[in-house]
Parts: C-alpha cells; structure tokens; sequence
C-alpha cells in the first residue's frame, strides 16, 4: 500500500505533555480560589475523557460553562507559558522520523483535541513541518469520535487508506480506526494500561521505529 501521509496526535504522542497539562490546571485552580487538586492518580482517570473542558465537567458536573471556560483558559495560558519555557521536548525518534518522511515526500498531518494555542507553544518553529493541523477549533468533537481524522483528510484530499494515524491512546485508536485510518501507537506515561485493540503495532517510543518499519506493517 502507498503511504501518503501519517497524521500524529499531539498531547503523549509528540511529547510527553500531560503532566505538564495537570501542572497548568492545578495553577488554574488555585488562582481561582478552588480547593481542587488533581494528582496523578486523578488527572490519569479524567484521561479517559478527551478535552480539557470535559476533563473539568467530569470532575465537577455541577459547574456552569462560564467557570469551565474561564478555568481552561487560565489553564491554556499556564500551559502555552510553561512549554514556551522549555518544560516539554519531543518523544525520542519523533524528530528522525517526521525528517525520514519529509525526505521521501509523505506529507505530514496532526489531529488533535488541543488547541491551536498549546500545539503552537510546543511545535513553536516546527509547526512547518505540517502541511495540516487540526486542532480542537476545527473540529470540535472530541475522539473517540473521528471528526479530527475526517477534518485532517478532507484537507489533506486524500484517502484513509492512503495514510497511517500514530496515536497514544485507547479513544486515539479509536477515532482513528473510525474514520477508516491504520493506526500505531506510541505509549505514553498516562496510557500505558489501555486498550488499543485495532492498531497495527504499539511501540514505547520511536527510537528504534523507522519509516521503513511503517511501511513494512501497511504491506
């Protein structure tokens, strides 16, 4: 099968960003008076739920959407602060990876529930790499449901099976799958335990994956 493009998830996949996430919530919460707290342990069951705003309403169902939004954008500009400071730095192998597909041509595509603002603070120059970014902006229902993959092929204008998802976790796998996508998974910190049932192989990193090995697992 021709390989077209990969399309990555951002938050586990590029970087290990989540406990800097649970970081920039915590100070959210603290400016704003709360006495809410999310440690690992906690942070790591809001994670079965995609998006920092459904994170928050699973935790607290009885807030309003006004201190929802104001508490995830504090959190944003916590997050954007906290990266642009260098808090974060790619998965090993991403970067060899994404420069091995540049070389031969395959375009490059993320599909995100993040927003543009915290992708933009962790890629920063990077972002260039990109020919498609999709973030939560541009589709804003959250994975497991496919929207994000839909967005990102329909402005990549080319066929699922012309292009492979890497994901982190169980819900990436699965609105990648639905959306009609092959799909291979990088564990991260926060997602070593799920389920990924439906991806073509699950690696710790990408520092001894190559393009090649991607290929070889497309046929």
């Amino acid at each position: 099968m021709t390989l077209d493009a990969l399309i990555f998830d951002v938050d586990g996949t590029l970087a290990e960003t989540e406990e800097v996430h649970r970081q920039a919530f915590n100070r959210a919460f603290s400016e704003a008076g709360l006495d809410w707290h999310w440690d690992g342990e906690t942070y790591g069951g809001l994670l079965t739920v995609s998006g920092g705003k459904e994170r928050i309403r699973m935790f607290s169902p009885e807030s309003d959407d006004e201190l929802i939004g104001r508490l995830h954008r504090r959190k944003v500009q916590h997050y954007t602060s906290m990266t642009a400071s260098g808090a974060l730095v790619l998965r090993p192998g991403i970067e060899t990876l994404i420069a091995e597909a540049r070389r031969a041509g395959i375009r490059l595509a993320i599909a995100t529930t993040s927003s543009h603002a915290s992708v933009d603070a962790l890629l920063a120059e990077r972002l260039d790499w990109f020919d498609v970014v999709v973030c939560t902006e541009d589709a804003p229902v959250k994975k497991p449901d496919p929207q994000a993959y839909l967005v990102a092929l329909e402005r990549l204008k080319l066929a699922p099976g012309t292009c492979l998802a890497v994901e982190d976790s169980g819900n990436g796998v699965r609105a990648a799958r639905s959306a009609g996508l092959a799909v291979v998974v990088c564990r991260s910190a926060y997602t070593e335990g799920e389920d990924f049932s439906g991806a073509l192989a699950v690696y710790p990193d990408f520092s001894a994956v190559g393009l090649g090995d991607l290929k070889a697992l497309l046929g």
